[in-house]
Parts: C-alpha cells; sequence; structure tokens
C-alpha cells in the first residue's frame, strides 16, 4: 500500500462513503474499527471502494432500501469488501513482481503537522499520566515514559535528511502497542463490561453477516479504541493524523 493511501485511509473511505450515501454521517467507534481492521489486512483504498460500491448496488435491491431505509454504517460492507479484496488478490497472482518506483516518493505529510501532532500526543499523554498519578502509578510511568520516547522523535522531523515515515510509524506503533497492554492491564472490570455492552449493542444488527474472524477482529479494534478514549490518551499512529 502506498504511504499516501495508508496514511489518508480512514479520510478516502469516509469521504466516499459519505458521497455515495449522500450526507454526512457522525464517525461511529464500530465504523472507525471497521476501518482499521482493513486497513491492517493490507486491502488497498482502491479495492475497499470498489467493494463500497458492490454494497451500495445490493442495498438498492433489498427490500430494507425500498422501504426508504438508508445504508447508515460499513458493517454492511464487510463482505463486499472482503470478496472484492479476494478478487484483487487473485487477480494479482501470477502477475509477476511489482516495478518498484524509481524515484522517492512525496511525504504525505509536512513536516510541521508531523512535529505538532507528536508535540499533542506527549502533551496528551503527561496530561493523562497526572490524572493516573494517585490511583494508577504503573500505569501514570508508562504513559510519561511512552511521552518521552514520542519527543524523542522529533529531532527525526527536524533533519533536513529524507524521513523514514514508514520506521517512524513502527517506532510509535510499537510504542501503542505497549500501551494498549498496559492500558488493559489497569482497566476497571465495570468499564470494560460497559465498552462490552456497547460493542454488543453495536454489532447485534451484523453479526450473523460476519464470520468468526471477522468479528474477532472487530471486537479487537473496537475495544482497544473505547479504551483508549476512557482513559484520555490518544493513539499514536499517524493512521489518525488526518
Amino acid at each position: 500500500m502506498e504511504s499516501f493511501n495508508y496514511f489518508n485511509y480512514y479520510t478516502e473511505i469516509e469521504e466516499y462513503f459519505w458521497k455515495k450515501r449522500g450526507a454526512h454521517l457522525l464517525v461511529s467507534p464500530l465504523d472507525w474499527a471497521i476501518v482499521e481492521t482493513w486497513q491492517k489486512a493490507g486491502i488497498p483504498v482502491g479495492v475497499v471502494l470498489q467493494g463500497i460500491d458492490r454494497a451500495f448496488e445490493s442495498w438498492q435491491r433489498s427490500k430494507r432500501a425500498a422501504g426508504g431505509r438508508q445504508l447508515k454504517s460499513l458493517a454492511y460492507c464487510v463482505d463486499a469488501v472482503l470478496d472484492a479484496a479476494a478478487e484483487a488478490q487473485e487477480a494479482a497472482a501470477g502477475t509477476g513482481p511489482e516495478l518498484k518506483r524509481t524515484g522517492p516518493a512525496a511525504e504525505p505529510f509536512s513536516r510541521i503537522e508531523l512535529r505538532k501532532y507528536l508535540e499533542r500526543n506527549a502533551a496528551r499523554l503527561r496530561a493523562a499520566a497526572e490524572r493516573q498519578q494517585a490511583k494508577r502509578v504503573a500505569l501514570a510511568e508508562r504513559l510519561k515514559e511512552t511521552a518521552y520516547r514520542i519527543e524523542e522523535l522529533l529531532p527525526t522531523i527536524e533533519s533536513p535528511a529524507a524521513l523514514d515515515l514508514e520506521d517512524l510509524e513502527r517506532r510509535v506503533t510499537v510504542l501503542e502497542a505497549k500501551l494498549s497492554a498496559a492500558l488493559s492491564a489497569d482497566v476497571e472490570e465495570e468499564a470494560l463490561l460497559d465498552i462490552r455492552r456497547e460493542m454488543d449493542r453495536a454489532l447485534a444488527p451484523y453479526r450473523r453477516k460476519m464470520s468468526a474472524e471477522q468479528l474477532a477482529q472487530l471486537e479487537r479494534q473496537y475495544s482497544q479504541k473505547r479504551l483508549f478514549e476512557h482513559f484520555g490518551v490518544p493513539r499514536l499512529s499517524f493512521f489518525y493524523l488526518t
């Protein structure tokens, strides 16, 4: 997946979905989780958009559309997107190795945007650490350490050398994974139950349409997103910059 598509992945899909539906919608945690599963599976944006087209075509032929109901969630598009991804993979098989681009790729974000994003995340991590200091000392220390590690990346942004955004992304996602484990270990049981209840309600209309593997992936992404929100902790990947 090209860097531009990777780091603008959600924005492109969200805008296309809005265009197909003809109206803007509030971004739901379920929709975010769905897009994250597509992104982590390495499904190109163009393939996702193709699947969304198919899903809308199917919806238009349905009784619900005939009754005036609108397609409100990307959850309805999951099967169509996965089918399109499988077809694209089959079509690509046996076509030979992809030629690498000869010129350098354009940076998808300005250095100013990246610096502000890192600085903002470090500040939010320290603020979260202060809130947790009294009750969760170990978590507060993890948050402060993560903020420090984020700030260590700033000289790389300021360097006149070519920016290796993929390497920076690997570094922040490793930090995010460690942080996710710390949050999961310290969250209250009741908060986890609330997240689970909310997730079950959101997924209820779509459970019979999805495989066990699809549901497990969605549940992981959904729970992680809500867990970070519960603690007021920012996601660190550049995927969330847009």
